[in-house]
């Protein structure tokens, strides 16, 4: 098989040659690069033998090698031209060695996707877990840690059927800054600084098998370095987009989070993106991808893929060069070490016969990729770690419970009046575009799972009787279907709106120009709610709707919020609504009147509130959200206080904390400075999950400071009538740390308080004491000599 594939490679490089000169759009406002078909491909892979020649004596197969040993002895025997053509995703080996085709480009944003996906036998289906701003809003890090874990198996699996390779192009881990972004979906939500952190860390080190382990499971390539967050908008390409950045918001709230992937998650690869930053194409910047990655948070021998057509880019449209060879150089010489797309197969012969690049710039790159392959067994036969598994482990995950979890777990409940949880004989009218959805419900990204649950589906199982009626369309304006839906309405006990938005208004390359409710679905609900029944509003999609009118419509009774639930999640929203379970999800969102994307310029980098920008997420917006960030409510009611044995009003001197040993951390930052507790106790009459936000604040460091920023979340698992729990949130020092104007990231002595959710229902003080203290130094251009 190895020799027809290489053949058909052959054959899909020759076309994309011919394609070579072939105008471009306009970049600056396009939002989808011109990708040919080898970038495209997904192709069956293999494994080199070390058994046979031409490898068996060659030092890749030496086990007792050094991983970079071994690949670099591989990549020297390639030919300049063997070399450049492997520089790419779609790679197509080397035949005269023994080393077969390789794809870099796989994805595991919420399940397997863009792999050789076989029509019949095993691996027709994998898991499609919720979207993970669904799966972060369940405020439960270990069910995020069991996805990856999950989603590695059979990533793994499949690799040995020869389906998918072993790195993946995930998580994307970039904050949900802009609420008009159709890529949020994608991600843990709007606060980079912890949770997004916090994410990374768990999903990386799940997915590789723990925190740099010996034979990584997959290898994540964290992206979309660094400040990308805009498709389309208002025809700003996130092709073209050159945004302004200043070295404190990339501190605190553009790259933490790849810095805890890089540093305490030990990520071995990362993309770098299409946008450029203060001018500089990402994939072309020396400062971010030698400077930042590698010198200054240790990236060492991980590799770094160009977004698919980013290296492109480095030319056209950001000019960081002036010919496509110079661009390929230009993004190599940065330390851009693979191309998703063919400019480096292109190009980097002639940069080399240029004397741009050298031999061993290029084989660099190269061995970056390869000494990751060798970490991971590729070389090493079946007897090596994780060869073993096979389709059986697969079927042999929880996949399916965990999915349905993370969905039951992250959808969260806006508004309630007591109208839910549904009596058990109540008929319901199911209305809305979203009452019979299948993929709608998957988001971007997705892949063939086993089945999709339809909240149509789940409600007809349930016995009930069922009045269904599509009424409207996501965005339509069309009122045909309207008085059908009046009439399943007329006829049942409670009526059921599934709105909200999906991939037809929110998605890769597409931004939504507004955060109103599509086409005509608030005028149906208007309707709908003038009838006399009780009215429960389903508002799906990853990023959030001005819900202002259902708010404020006392004959709405109830809204939750869906995101993306995946596989089950009609069956997640029934049980929910029925009362089977209990929400206690909140929003990782900031939910925006709709003046806010109406009137502030989207490409406003600068979180801190001046001007006509009136501050960005939740830690620096000075408007009144519809519904906050953290926000969720509870079919039950907690009482919470703070716990006996805590206590308020210490000081902590924090010179004295820094020069402590922190054994059992690898960075100080990591320590635990102080713990919060609080004692939770369920007072009303249904047994129910609890999940918490803990929030900080202070008065100490220079202005402005943010209203509050995330230093913790927690679930606690069903607590019954008339039970109790204690919280605990252990808060490391890192996590006080706020970024200065050259962004280097320091903690400052001063008074602080914890707070509980938004509603700050237990408060703790205390006071730092001492000099503040730098725990990131965040290197200057000037100083390093980045470009």
């Amino acid at each position: 098989m190895r020799s027809s594939v290489s053949a058909a490679l052959a054959t899909i490089v020759a076309g994309a040659l011919a394609q070579n000169n072939m105008s471009y759009y306009d970049y600056t406002v396009e939002g989808n690069p011109q990708l040919d078909s080898r970038t495209l491909a997904t192709i069956p892979l293999g494994f080199p033998s070390c058994t046979d020649s031409p490898l068996a004596d060659t030092l890749v197969c030496n086990k007792s090698a050094s991983a970079w040993d071994r690949a670099a002895a591989l990549i020297s025997m390639f030919t300049m031209e063997e070399l450049v053509n492997n520089t790419v995703n779609t790679a197509p080996g080397v035949p005269r060695l023994g080393l077969p085709p390789y794809q870099v480009w796989n994805e595991a944003l919420h399940g397997l996707s863009h792999f050789y996906q076989p029509d019949e036998g095993d691996f027709i289906w994998v898991t499609a877990f919720p979207q993970p701003i669904t799966s972060m809003a369940s405020m439960n890090r270990s069910l995020i840690h069991q996805i990856g874990s999950i989603i590695s198996t059979q990533g793994r699996a499949a690799n040995n059927a020869g389906l998918y390779g072993l790195d993946v192009y995930s998580p994307n881990i970039n904050g949900f800054r802009a609420p008009v972004w159709g890529r949020g979906q994608e991600t843990p939500g709007e606060d980079a600084y912890f949770l997004t952190s916090l994410y990374a860390y768990e999903y990386i080190t799940a997915m590789q098998g723990g925190v740099g382990p010996a034979v990584p499971k997959l290898v994540t390539v964290a992206k979309h370095f660094a400040g990308y967050d805009i498709e389309t908008w208002r025809n700003h390409s996130r092709l073209g987009n050159d945004v302004n950045i200043t070295e404190q918001d990339l501190a605190s709230y553009y790259t933490p989070q790849f810095r805890t992937a890089i540093l305490q998650a030990k990520a071995k690869g990362l993309m770098c993106s299409y946008n450029a930053v203060n001018g500089e194409a990402s994939c072309g910047s020396s400062f971010f991808l030698q400077t930042l990655l590698r010198e200054t948070w240790g990236f060492g021998d991980g590799f770094v893929s160009g977004d698919c057509g980013a290296v492109y880019g480095v030319f056209n449209p950001h000019h960081n060069a002036a010919t496509r060879v110079g661009g390929s150089a230009a993004a190599l010489l940065a330390g851009t070490d693979i191309d998703c797309g063919t400019e480096f197969a292109y190009y980097l012969e002639e940069a080399f016969t240029q004397g741009n690049v050298s031999r061993n710039d290029i084989e660099k790159a190269l061995t970056r990729l390869y000494s990751g392959l060798v970490q991971q067994g590729y070389f090493d036969g079946n007897g090596s770690m994780y060869r073993d598994l096979t389709w059986d482990d697969v079927v042999k995950t929880d996949s399916w419970n965990i999915s349905y979890e993370a969905a039951v777990e992250g959808i969260v409940l806006l508004k309630n009046d007591g109208t839910l949880p549904l009596h058990n004989n109540s008929s319901v009218a199911l209305i809305g575009p979203y009452a019979n959805a299948t993929e709608q419900m998957l988001g971007n990204y997705f892949t063939t799972p086993p089945y999709i649950i339809s909240p149509l589906a789940a409600f007809e199982a349930s016995g009930r009787t069922i009045n269904y009626a599509l009424g409207t369309g996501i965005s339509s304006n069309n009122e045909t279907f309207f008085d059908e839906a009046l009439e399943a309405a007329r006829k049942s006990d409670v009526i059921i709106f599934a709105g909200g938005i999906d991939n037809t208004v929110e998605s890769e390359a597409l931004d939504r120009e507004n955060i109103t409710w599509p086409g005509n679905q608030l005028d149906l609900v208007d309707r709908l709610s003038k009838l006399g029944k009780p009215v429960v509003v389903l508002q799906m999609g990853g990023g959030q709707v001005d819900s202002t009118a259902l708010k404020g419509n006392k004959n709405v009774n109830s809204l939750i919020w869906g995101g993306y639930p995946g596989q089950s999640g009609g069956q997640a929203l029934y049980d929910l609504i029925s009362g089977k379970r209990a929400p206690a999800g909140r929003l990782v969102t900031t939910q925006y009147p709709a003046s806010y994307a109406d009137d502030f310029y989207q490409l406003d980098m600068d979180l801190r509130p001046s001007g006509d920008n009136p501050g960005q997420t939740y830690m620096w917006y000075t408007g009144e959200p519809v519904y906050a960030f953290g926000h969720g409510l509870f079919y039950t009611t907690f009482e919470e206080n703070l716990a006996m044995n805590a206590s308020t009003g210490a000081s902590i001197n924090i010179t004295d904390f820094f020069i402590q040993p922190h054994s059992g951390y690898e960075f100080v930052e990591q320590k635990p400075l102080l713990s919060f507790q609080a004692k939770v106790s369920n007072t009303g009459d249904v047994a129910s999950d609890y999940s918490a936000m803990l929030f900080a604040s202070t008065t100490s460091g220079p202005t402005p400071r943010p209203i509050k920023w995330l230093v913790g979340i927690t679930r606690e698992a069903e607590i019954a009538p008339g039970g109790a729990c204690t919280v605990k949130f252990d808060i490391p020092v890192g996590a006080l740390a706020r970024a200065a104007e050259n962004g280097d990231l320091i903690v400052y002595p001063g008074d602080y308080s914890l707070a509980l959710n938004n509603e700050r229902s237990v408060v703790m003080n205390f006071t730092l004491t001492g000099d503040a203290i730098t725990i990131a130094h965040w290197p200057s251009k000037i100083e390093t000599g980045g470009a």
